[in-house]
């Protein structure tokens, strides 16, 4: 299938979650948006979208005007089976007693592991993102210390590994969420072929926004491995959904933009346990 990619800067995250969010009502629609911030300390956020459809250069170049980007550079990518190349080139990954792998890799976690199986996929999560290794870490370390949940959300999910992850350790009840559809998809198709179809619940939310979300708490465990403006933005809703003693796992977050995480988290009643870095990430641990 043939793919087309438009991408673009600007400067701040809000104005580039409100491009993205411009960028899906196009026509052709995008079959997925990213916004991520450009790691070279210019404050400037790419925002891309992906079309199966080539898509309008006219109604690109006024969606970048009307929100102060760049004007938008599209490409063509070859017609290849990108995720089948994906697969090839993604190794298990290993976080303590978990270990991330593929259906190519299937039997790679060997009998005293916990095997995640997690093909290439739109959504974000595959474990060999930091964010994501240093949740598993950090879940492992909490474990190892013998804590336990029993009631576990996982906000901001993407392929729903860390929420697949608890569910295999914990007798809990666990629910996924994430804003975009393709990734609470992704999500259940995973929880299904990991056999855990009945035990996880996926839902399509902003944060803690759905029935369903608000009806399971007060969350013993929330994961939640987003970006950093939004987790600060979360902190009255992870206050409001967690029970006092519950503990919180924190990613998305640059090196730079921990202390102030973990500042406002502090404001709310959060104490860190621990701060994880990997690489240019940090995970934070916190017990409320």
């Amino acid at each position: 299938m043939t793919t087309w990619t438009a991408l673009t800067t600007l400067p701040g995250e809000a104005p580039g979650l409100a491009l993205a969010e411009a960028l899906e009502g196009l026509d052709p629609a995008p079959t997925g948006v990213g916004v991520f911030e450009v790691e070279d300390g210019s404050g400037l956020w790419e925002v891309g979208g992906y079309f199966t459809e080539k898509p309008n250069g006219v109604a690109l170049a006024l969606l970048a005007a009307a929100h102060g980007a760049q004007d938008f550079a599209v490409s063509k990518l070859d017609d290849r089976d990108w995720v089948a190349q994906v697969r090839r080139e993604l190794a298990p990954v290993e976080a303590g007693r978990f270990v991330v792998h593929g259906s190519h890799d299937r039997g790679a976690a060997g009998p005293h592991r916990i095997a995640l199986e997690i093909d290439a996929a739109m959504a974000f999560g595959t474990g060999h993102h930091q964010t994501t290794l240093g949740c598993l870490l950090s879940l492992d370390a909490l474990i190892r210390e013998g804590w336990r949940a029993t009631n576990v959300a996982d906000v901001g999910a993407g392929t729903g590994v860390l929420a697949m992850a608890a569910a295999k350790v914990f007798p809990a009840r666990v629910i996924a969420s994430d804003i975009d559809t393709v990734a609470t998809e992704t999500a259940r198709a995973n929880m299904r072929w990991n056999g855990l179809g009945d035990r996880v619940a996926c839902v399509t939310a902003p944060g803690f926004r759905h029935g369903r979300l608000r009806a399971g708490a007060p969350y013993d465990l929330v994961f939640a491995n987003i970006l950093a403006g939004p987790l600060r933005r979360l902190a009255p809703q992870m206050t409001a959904h967690t029970a006092p003693g519950s503990v919180i796992i924190l990613s998305g977050i640059l090196n730079r933009q921990a202390t102030g995480v973990e500042r406002t988290y502090a404001g709310w009643g959060f104490r860190r346990m621990q701060r994880r870095v990997i690489g240019e990430w940090t995970t934070l641990t916190l017990r409320r």
